[in-house]
């Protein structure tokens, strides 16, 4: 009799056995898609066929048509990143680490700043990248290695007249948010946006995540200089980093 409830008592928790919830993220340009055949067809029957393979439940498919990887500014991979935040996503699939973004930055980003703190593990298929394996976490440390070797060497090659503008009072390229042009072409702090970033940099040492902080600005009206109607989690952490 003892013996018949361990068995059943054992079949029991193997029914109970967890599965892991997983959104899967799928992203193209239209470039890519004629060029390069990596779909949205093509990575979504990947994905489905890898969640079945590694036994997750795949709960829904993030869509991004039509999309650059340049940047995070995306409504699919926004959702996706408050689904992370809110502790709904157990797993992330995506086809290849590029389709997440291809900035090295960003992905470093997303994995230490986001997916670790929402408990959420990442999966590359193409890479073979797990990040709930040592393998995993020891590519992306390579990478970021590789990522801030890189940025060390432009800034050195270009340490030198990037001071000379800035004696100057001139800035190279776009003009940084929290400030403005003169007449004469000088950089003056602009009173307004230097409020916006002295509200960011609170938040933030208050343990305000980037998309938190993007959140209390939209429901505050407060708009971003950029086309984009709000503001984005990459969008505060680009003003901050560069602060």
């Amino acid at each position: 009799m003892a013996k018949s409830r361990r068995k059943r008592t054992s079949k029991k928790k193997l029914q109970e056995k967890k599965v892991p919830k997983a959104y899967g993220y799928i992203r193209v340009s239209t470039d890519e898609q004629a060029a390069e055949g990596i779909s949205l067809d093509v990575q979504e029957e990947k994905i489905r066929a890898y969640a079945t393979l590694k036994d997750f439940e795949l709960v829904e498919l993030v869509r991004d048509e039509g999309r650059s990887g340049k940047d995070l500014d995306r409504p699919g991979l926004q959702r996706l990143l408050q689904l992370v935040e809110g502790n709904e996503a157990e797993a992330l699939i995506v086809y290849k680490l590029d389709r997440l973004t291809r900035r090295t930055s960003d992905l470093l980003h997303l994995v230490e700043e986001v997916f670790e703190k929402g408990n959420t593990r990442f999966l590359s298929i193409t890479e073979q990248i797990d990040t709930d394996t040592a393998m995993g976490k020891f590519f992306l440390t390579i990478m970021g290695a590789m990522a801030q070797m890189e940025r060390e060497l432009i800034s050195e090659r270009t340490s030198a007249a990037l001071s000379h503008k800035k004696d100057k009072g001139e800035v190279l390229g776009q003009i940084p948010y929290g400030f403005e042009r003169d007449e004469e072409g000088k950089l003056l702090k602009n009173r307004e946006e230097q409020n916006v970033i002295r509200r960011m940099k609170r938040l933030r040492k208050n343990g305000k995540s980037y998309q938190k902080i993007a959140n209390a600005l939209n429901e505050k009206g407060v708009k971003p200089r950029q086309r984009q109607a709000k503001w984005y989690a990459s969008s505060v952490r680009a003003v901050l980093v560069r602060k």
